[in-house]
């Protein structure tokens, strides 16, 4: 339980300006209960401050408002100030009795009370503010500026250096609940007070306002203090609580009044509505046995087949992360993934942009349920042993006017250097990664997804656009960097922080870069001069192996390197090897639309991919309608083509695809020497005339397995495949068999045959049937 924060502070702490003074105000209050004898007299305001306070624009309205301790010999006595515009009546509430408040300047009301006597002498009271409004019932309420700030100054100091971790916790909106004498924040007895604490970074702003349903959407009720020259505002509203609905309305450096959601939001109304939404998690976590064992693991070692999807697409007859748990999990399970990747699912104003254009970078997309109602889904996939792998956008953010974009009235997020500051791909702003705050918001918000949601991966979005200076620039429209070169030196040093906090914080996480160039060292560790992730997309083998199938056999003879260039720069970094939604839509067609020839061509090629992209080295996504050979590419507004599985060739390609990843967890071979080439030999790589590949797969422990790839229109009787040893060999998949739709060729075991051929100890004559794969273990 929170300690309280009243705020009990004499008044040489509170007043911090000087200046013309208003006249003091003797007067006399009646109380029910209690009588002050002497002279009353109230702590004076500067007129100017009191005016601006009225208003709502006083960068530091706790200073006026609230209760203050009067000096010398009149502190026995409290001057408490309120601002209720409007009110017909104010009533202060102690526990030493009533006091009615006097209407002192424009909506501000006034009363002097007894303050508490204590050991150490004088202290303000508690209270209480009783309202009565013309034709509306009495009310009776806490209020805010009476409390502490609920951020602390270690707060503000790390997150001014860069270096506050878990920013989540002190910037933003909390519900809290302290004890409190008068009890709840209406007076009611034995209760706790409950509100919420907001805080939120806008050092430009003139002042700085909390609106929502509470205050009618007045800002005049609740205005924020700054906190020093920390740029932070803070205030406690008491008698809220989670489900609010709030937004920020800023002064700013234009002055003027804009209404802004919360950068730091847990939640957010569902679009086009752009509020932000109190949380208070509810949500107990199952997955502790998954959680333990995450942190003494290193997932890139292991078998990684993954999944990727859209989730509001997956299937349109789900309606929340609830649902989608009840659906997605069972289907993992059936089909073998290790892990699922979702696209984006913070915040995004725009569902088209599939969440890659963020506004709530701490905010779980609320158009499929609440924060909650997330937790959930990862929970249900934890205990069922399925990963969870979350796309980040850290490289850019749209320019709607509710959110980031001039947040205080000037480049506050985005880099004010217009050849830096803007994507001119994408229409976007780019993070400020120089600034030492905005770098924090993003390095913490990474922290955030796999602290707070359990999130097992981060996969980076556009790393390349973070690298590079001249990133989609022609020349004249970038500028070099201090050294004369392209790089984007701010970027690089955040990818960096990034990656070796999200690391450091989370043993047993992966951190994923997606990056279409050959920067170097983009998988290195941080203190070996690299950036730091875990793995990255091999996005030069997408492109090969697809612009390679996508000839017609006859043809590929000429284009036999682009099927095996791949192995040329193989451990040049540690590599996923994706067919990602990228290459599925804007007319790109599907996997099936992709493969030359008949229908049934088109399947075989399809299992053969397949086939050829979990032999090879690296780890393994694919996304979500590719493993049913769907005839069109994938359409955001519509589920993918579930119905094609009434046609039996569907289901033999997703069959394949389940039997895949089963054989794959079931092989280190395949696997646990992904990144060195201890793990890889190339048995037939010049075959380019049979459109045939062969190679050899070992594993950490000396496991083999032997993997043949034809990708031509005809199947290869006694074709001689070099082995590296003899004895008895079984053929354990092959993508052609009957019950994947394929021709049924089967080379059950066979004996091999002592003699060197290929540079290699012993051979064997197999059939390896058109457009397959066949997998090949020695029995020992």
């Amino acid at each position: 339980m929170d300690v309280p924060t009243v705020d009990k502070r004499p008044i040489d702490d509170v007043l911090t300006r000087q200046g013309e003074w208003t006249k003091p105000c003797t007067l006399m209050t009646m109380s029910t209960t209690a009588k002050i004898e002497d002279d009353i007299v109230a702590v004076p305001v500067n007129q100017g401050d009191l005016d601006q306070v009225s208003n709502a624009e006083f960068y530091n309205p706790h200073a006026v408002l609230g209760a203050h301790l009067a000096e010398g010999k009149h502190a026995d006595q409290t001057t408490i100030r309120v601002l209720r515009p409007l009110a017909k009546q104010v009533t202060i509430l102690t526990q030493a009795g009533e006091y009615q408040a006097h209407h002192e300047y424009n909506g501000v009301f006034m009363a002097v009370v007894p303050s508490v006597k204590t050991e150490q002498g004088y202290s303000v009271p508690d209270y209480r503010v009783k309202v009565a409004y013309e034709n509306g019932p009495e009310i009776t309420e806490d209020d805010s500026y009476r409390y502490l700030p609920t951020i602390g100054e270690m707060d503000t100091y790390l997150f001014g250096e860069g270096r506050h971790e878990r920013l989540w916790e002190a910037l933003g909106a909390h519900v809290k609940r302290y004890d409190d004498p008068m009890g709840g924040a209406d007076g009611t007895p034995g209760q706790q007070v409950t509100g919420v604490a907001f805080a939120v970074w806008a050092p430009s702003a003139h002042a700085v306002r909390v609106i929502g349903n509470f205050n009618s959407w007045d800002g005049r009720r609740h205005a924020m203090r700054a906190l020093g020259s920390s740029g932070v505002w803070e205030i406690f509203i008491p008698g809220i609580g989670a489900g609010e609905v709030y937004k920020y309305q800023i002064l700013n450096a234009n002055y003027e009044w804009v209404e802004k959601a919360d950068p730091m939001e847990r939640s957010h109304e569902v679009p086009p509505a752009t509020g932000s939404i109190v949380v208070d998690s509810e949500h107990a976590w199952h997955d502790d046995a998954w959680m333990t064992r995450r942190a003494v693991t290193d997932p890139h070692d292991g078998p990684i087949a993954i999944y990727e999807l859209n989730a509001s697409s997956w299937r349109k007859d789900v309606n929340d992360y609830r649902e989608l748990a009840d659906k997605l999990v069972p289907y993992i399970e059936k089909m073998g993934f290790t892990h699922v990747e979702f696209m984006p699912l913070a915040q995004h104003p725009f569902a088209g942009s599939w969440g890659y254009q963020v506004t709530g970078y701490y905010a779980v997309d609320s158009r499929l349920g609440s924060p909650d109602d997330f937790k959930y889904l990862i929970d249900k996939l934890h205990e069922a042993g399925i990963g969870v792998i979350m796309d980040w956008v850290p490289a850019h953010f749209p320019k709607d006017a509710f959110a980031l974009g001039r947040f205080d009235g000037t480049p506050l997020y985005e880099d004010p250097d217009p050849t830096r500051g803007e994507h001119p791909d994408w229409g976007t702003y780019v993070f400020n990664f120089g600034r030492r705050e905005v770098r924090n918001f993003l390095v913490a918000n990474a922290c955030f997804w796999l602290d707070e949601y359990h999130i097992d991966a981060l996969r980076v979005d556009a790393v390349s656009s973070m690298l590079y200076l001249d990133y989609s620039r022609e020349a004249g429209q970038w500028h070099p960097n201090i050294y004369g070169g392209r790089e984007n030196l701010e970027a690089i040093d955040f990818l960096k922080e990034a990656n070796a906090t999200a690391y450091k914080n989370n043993p047993g996480i992966m951190m994923i870069a997606e990056e279409s160039t050959a920067y170097p060292g983009i998988t290195s560790p941080t203190d070996a001069g690299g950036i730091g992730f875990g793995l990255k997309w091999n996005m030069g083998w997408m492109h090969d192996t697809l612009s390679y199938l996508h000839e017609s056999p006859i043809n590929r003879k000429w284009h036999h390197n682009e099927i095996t260039f791949s192995m040329v720069y193989a451990y040049s970094e540690r590599y996923v090897l994706p067919l990602s939604h990228d290459e599925v839509v804007y007319g790109k067609g599907s996997l099936f639309g992709k493969m030359p020839g008949d229908d049934w061509q088109k399947y075989a090629g399809v299992r053969a991919l397949f086939g050829y992209q979990w032999a090879h080295p690296g780890k393994n996504l694919t996304f979500m309608g590719n493993e049913l050979a769907q005839w069109g590419e994938w359409n955001h507004d519509a589920s993918i083509d579930w119905d094609c599985l009434n046609w039996q060739e569907h289901q033999g390609v997703q069959r394949l695809v389940a039997d895949l990843n089963k054989l794959y967890k079931e092989t280190p071979a395949i696997w646990s020497q992904d990144f060195t080439p201890d793990g890889f030999q190339w048995l037939t790589s010049d075959d380019a005339d049979h459109n045939t590949l062969s190679f050899l797969r070992i594993g950490s422990k000396g496991e083999q397995c032997v993997v043949v790839v034809n990708f031509s229109g005809d199947a290869w009787q006694d074709y001689q495949v070099p082995l590296p040893q003899g004895g008895r060999w079984t053929e354990v998949l092959t993508t052609d068999d009957l019950k994947y739709g394929g021709s049924g060729i089967s080379n059950g075991s066979f004996e091999a045959n002592a003699g060197e051929y290929h540079s290699r100890p012993a051979s064997a004559k197999i059939t390896v049937p058109a457009f397959a794969a066949v997998f090949l273990k020695r029995q020992d």
